[in-house]
């Protein structure tokens, strides 16, 4: 499986912010890559998008420890068999921070938490809409994207909150069917 896609330069007057990354993990990479169950991760790691790159090149400012928060969850695929691949580097310090972010989340040291800032903050315009975009173009391919639009614009924490809500109540239902089952079947 080939997963790729961008957000499009700002167009509307919004920046991009940091908040962009992780909420297109939650939204779109991680379900399709669990539903996909791969056997193994590549990245193709080129941190354009680290502090210190020019807008022109990535337009965003993910801090180091962003990367490292997005490969620890990656880790959560194939066994944790992931293996980043660094291309290009413009930003030598933001290069350097961010490989050795990453490196640190492979060999499962603890990451550095994100700030509750960062993971409050909601995706700019540009970003929900290209998100809307992609889950609007792969959700007739993967059925974990068919419930997705509605979080599309909340902030990282606040749509994990919900889909972990969502999940136990999905299960507690299952239980519920379950147990409903049990007991039409020994009336019987």
């Amino acid at each position: 499986m080939f997963l790729n896609f961008y957000f499009p330069k700002k167009t509307t007057g919004i920046r991009r912010n940091q908040a962009s990354k992780p909420q297109r993990e939650e939204a779109v990479v991680m379900p399709i890559a669990h539903e996909f169950s791969p056997d193994l991760v590549l990245v193709s790691a080129g941190f354009d998008a680290v502090e210190g790159n020019s807008d022109e090149l990535g337009g965003y400012k993910v801090t180091a420890k962003c990367f490292g928060f997005l490969t620890r969850q990656l880790m959560s695929l194939a066994g944790g068999r992931v293996v980043l691949v660094l291309e290009g580097g413009h930003d030598l310090r933001g290069l350097c921070d961010s490989a050795e972010a990453c490196v640190s989340a492979l060999l499962g040291r603890e990451v550095e938490p994100l700030s509750p800032l960062v993971l409050e903050q909601r995706p700019c315009a540009n970003a929900v809409q290209s998100l809307q975009s992609v889950v609007q173009a792969q959700g007739d391919y993967w059925t974990s994207l068919q419930d997705t639009s509605p979080s599309l614009s909340l902030s990282y924490s606040v749509a994990q909150r919900s889909r972990l809500r969502r999940d136990l109540d999905s299960e507690a239902l299952r239980g519920i069917a379950a147990l409903s089952v049990a007991a039409l079947n020994s009336d019987r």
